[in-house]
């Protein structure tokens, strides 16, 4: 079976009237009068005309769509963030194309450019934790506003709105320090990566107005910073002959890792090493026992890209300041680091 596109061209011809007057109808342009207006609605509905919002926004420059990427749709935290996007868009009147880079270079940049063919009217983008050439997204701002969230580059001229990295993690060291902790590990990420770098700085600056010693072999980097990598690094810093006391994760999955491990061992959690991760996934109360980390306001990250990106998108003539928009990340603390 020939399936059959209602056009404004079909519309035209199945009334006799110009496709210039069927489109000023369905726009409920003055100039149309109601008879008319309300024969083409009605063929319009009856044939089940879709308005092409490529070729209109082709038009009149402006299609009130957000491109969105991301290294990952199904990460916990980017679902937050997406949800924050989607609802604050909706309530704007945009409709948003999402899609993600699964942390490949190339597919990055084929999916920015692949927005871009779409006419999108600005695009929201967490950036690979590969990226070191920035050339790609530097040319997509030459042309429409782009706006970075969650995970940010310095590199890259534009606002970004993140979360206090370096002021959540600096929280939760002290945590640990209150607690009685001295011999505090972290497990990070090794290759460059924006929330992993303002995370260690958190960390260090932690120790030094605490006056404790920063030991590099508490200092544990990883490619991948997985619950598998969390179990791994875990391992490794039982192996030391002065082991920690403490054991800081950047991410939850990894902190979870950590977590399995200690229990293996029948190491007291968190009498003789204590745990905290980042992000609060859904993961984090599932554990046992339930760990301490810091929540990030995914939702809010989101509602916040998408107000920043659509002013720029209304005023392109004028000259944007760009800004650093730093989401507070609050220190949820459970039986992994106190225990009432």
């Amino acid at each position: 079976m020939k399936r059959e596109v209602t056009t404004l061209k079909k519309l035209a011809q199945e009334l006799k009237l110009s496709t210039s007057t069927i489109s000023r109808a369905l726009n409920d342009h003055p100039d149309i009068s109601d008879l008319t207006k309300d024969k083409v609605k009605k063929l319009a509905s009856e044939l089940n005309y879709v308005p092409n919002i490529f070729a209109k926004g082709f038009r009149q420059h402006k299609t009130n769509i957000i491109g969105v990427l991301v290294p990952n749709i199904t990460h916990y935290f980017t679902d937050t963030m997406l949800r924050g996007i989607l609802a604050e868009a909706s309530a704007q009147g945009y409709k948003v194309i999402i899609s993600e880079s699964n942390n490949d270079i190339i597919k990055q940049t084929e999916m920015l450019n692949t927005l871009l063919q779409f006419n999108v009217d600005g695009i929201l983008m967490s950036i690979s934790k590969m990226t070191r050439s920035v050339d790609s997204i530097l040319n997509i701002i030459d042309k429409i506003p782009l706006i970075l969230f969650d995970k940010a580059s310095n590199k890259i001229p534009c606002s970004q709105i993140v979360t206090n990295e370096e002021e959540s993690a600096y929280n939760a060291i002290e945590h640990l320090i209150n607690i009685g902790k001295k011999r505090i590990a972290i497990i990070k990420e090794s290759e460059y990566s924006y929330t992993s770098e303002r995370r260690y700085a958190g960390y260090i600056r932690a120790l030094k107005e605490h006056n404790l010693p920063i030991d590099e072999k508490l200092i544990i980097s990883v490619d991948d910073i997985s619950l598998k990598q969390g179990k791994r690094m875990t391992n490794l810093l039982l192996s030391i002959q002065n082991r920690p006391d403490a054991i800081f994760s950047i991410t939850d999955s990894a902190a979870i890792g950590v977590i399995q491990t200690l229990k293996k061992f029948n190491i007291k959690i968190p009498e003789e090493i204590a745990v905290v991760g980042f992000s609060n996934s859904s993961h984090s109360t599932i554990i046992e026992p339930n760990l301490t980390t810091i929540d990030q306001p995914g939702e809010r990250i989101g509602t916040t890209a998408v107000k920043y990106l659509i002013e720029e998108i209304n005023n392109p003539s004028e000259t944007i300041s760009i800004k650093t928009i730093e989401i507070k990340g609050t220190l949820i603390i459970r039986d992994s680091t106190f225990k009432a």
